[in-house]
């Protein structure tokens, strides 16, 4: 059941969203506590400019069902997002994956203020903010897997956050077709162990989950 009183044109997104979860194998209970986000998104949006997507429809591809479309792959444990904006991937995560505790780290203000206000309102207690850079993080080995989907390379990911990986956890990386190039330009120590292509309901674009340990 929804926490809020939905605008209508969130609300009228119900059926688009509840269809992608299907796709995906996710309850379309799934769907109230995720519009309630995409809503207060929406309007904190319009002050803050968290996100350079407008459009709700819009989001609902692109950010939730896009950061949902890797939850198969998710290890019960802790999760680290690095970067993680508004709470993407680790939001739709933290409500698709109660099993896994999400840290959200972010180091923009404004965007960690509206990330405490979520998981405030929407009541996620397996989700919790770190205002801070990535490679600050003081918490080594910490994290059975972290991810990253706003950040641009693997060997970058791992520069500033593999230091919060336990020795056998991994990187979780969605990517759209720079795969092999990037595996090349991992850091000595590191390789990528398996590569799950996606699909993201409603998204015409190639999709995949890079798996990086530990070699």
């Amino acid at each position: 059941m929804s926490l809020m009183t939905l605008p209508p044109e969130i609300a009228a997104l119900r059926p688009t969203l509840e269809s992608g979860l299907a796709e995906l194998a996710l309850a379309p209970a799934l769907a109230a506590p995720l519009l309630d986000y995409l809503a207060l998104l929406a309007r904190w949006n319009r002050t803050y400019n968290l996100t350079a997507v407008r459009d709700p429809a819009k989001m609902v591809t692109l950010h939730l069902l896009d950061s949902l479309a890797m939850h198969g792959q998710l290890q019960p444990g802790a999760l680290a997002d690095l970067g993680t904006g508004p709470g993407l991937p680790g939001i739709p995560l933290a409500l698709a994956r109660p099993d896994v505790q999400v840290t959200l780290v972010e180091s923009n203000g404004k965007k960690a203020r509206f990330l405490r206000e979520a998981v405030r309102s929407l009541g996620i207690a397996n989700a919790r903010v770190l205002e801070s850079r990535a490679e600050a993080v003081a918490e080594p080995g910490a994290y059975r897997q972290i991810t990253a989907r706003a950040l641009a390379t693997l060997a970058g990911i791992l520069e500033v956050g593999g230091h919060l990986l336990a020795p056998d956890g991994v990187l979780l990386a969605m990517k759209s077709g720079t795969t092999d190039e990037e595996g090349r330009e991992l850091p000595a120590g590191w390789a990528i162990r398996e590569v799950h292509p996606l699909r993201v309901p409603g998204l015409d674009a190639r999709r995949e989950l890079v798996v990086v340990g530990r070699a």
